[in-house]
């Protein structure tokens, strides 16, 4: 019965022993080996096998990109003002081999480094020129970092800039800054809307007066244009009453001829004449030679009148 157990205690202990050689590496992960305490090989994905009692895993390593936030450090600018600024830095692990052997600890060296870079390049840079140029200080930084960390199988991807904390005093200062700033830009903004009113108010009346004197212009255009339409026509009625004036004689005259008067008709016409021109305004009155036997005409009309009593 003895035998029995100790002989399941060895088959046991042997399947421990065989199950611990037996390693599955997962996805994005690395496990360096180490034979009799030297470095035998680098495990990639995938199912692998080490001797028992002389190899073992000397680093599980994590090959996928890390993130470390490290906490504020004290800087000097040139102009000698004291701030805190952290840091972020993006790594990503490319040689197990050189992360496991290059350095002890390797985030606190990363730490350490982007802390001593960050210091030179913030002190040759004044506090205006730090507050803006984040940038310019996250390439800097990401490019000494990546040379410094490359022999340590440790690629630096991006460093950024978290937090930049000025003085108490510098904030003050700079909050006192940004108010007279916005103060300045507000009276520009209503200087410029003051001036842009009035120069839209002087064109309005501008506009205003041109309108003003071309309507004027119209309409004085309109009416000597109606004034000269009345003359014409005036002239016109008038040029017309003449010809129609003439043209009444023209045809009296035609009609006494045709009628063949004789020369008593064609003296009562001239008295007619006669009478016209006496009423008229004319101080002095010509009289013709041929008016002299106006007695004669005169009882010649006496008799006219009497026979066309006697015929009524």
């Amino acid at each position: 019965m003895g035998k029995v157990i100790v002989l399941l205690i060895v088959i046991i202990l042997v399947l421990w022993i065989l199950a611990s050689c037996i390693r599955i590496v997962p996805q994005a992960y690395a496990i360096v080996l180490e034979r009799l305490g030297a470095y035998q090989a680098t495990w990639g994905t995938g199912v692998h096998f080490k001797l028992p009692f002389v190899e073992r895993v000397a680093r599980k390593v994590n090959l996928k990109e890390q993130v470390v936030d490290f906490p504020p450090q004290p800087v000097i600018t040139k102009d000698n003002v004291t701030m805190q600024i952290d840091t972020v830095v993006f790594f990503q692990i490319t040689d197990p081999k050189l992360y496991a052997y290059g350095v002890e600890n390797p985030i606190m060296a990363i730490e350490n480094l982007s802390a001593t870079t960050l210091r030179n390049i913030i002190g040759d840079m004044e506090l205006d020129e730090t507050l803006t140029s984040r940038e310019v200080i996250n390439t800097k930084m990401r490019a000494s970092l990546d040379v410094a960390t490359d022999p340590w199988g440790i690629k630096v991807n991006r460093v950024e800039l978290k937090n930049i904390i000025p003085p108490a005093a510098i904030q003050e200062a700079m909050e006192k800054q940004m108010k007279a700033e916005r103060e300045r830009r507000e009276a520009i903004l209503i200087a410029e809307g003051e001036k842009k009113s009035t120069i839209l108010v002087a064109e309005g009346k501008k506009e205003s007066a041109i309108l003003d004197a071309e309507a004027e212009k119209q309409a004085a255009i309109l009416r000597a244009e109606a004034q000269k339409e009345r003359m014409i026509k005036e002239a016109e009625g008038q040029a017309e009453a003449v010809l129609k004036v003439q043209k009444a004689n023209a045809e009296g005259l035609r009609m006494i001829k045709e009628a063949g008067a004789d020369n008593a008709v064609l003296t009562l016409k001239s008295l007619e004449a006669l009478a016209k021109v006496a009423d008229g305004r004319s101080t002095k009155i010509i009289i013709p030679s041929e008016l002299q036997g106006m007695a004669g005409l005169a009882a010649s009309l006496k008799e006219i009148v009497v026979d066309d009593k006697k015929t009524e």
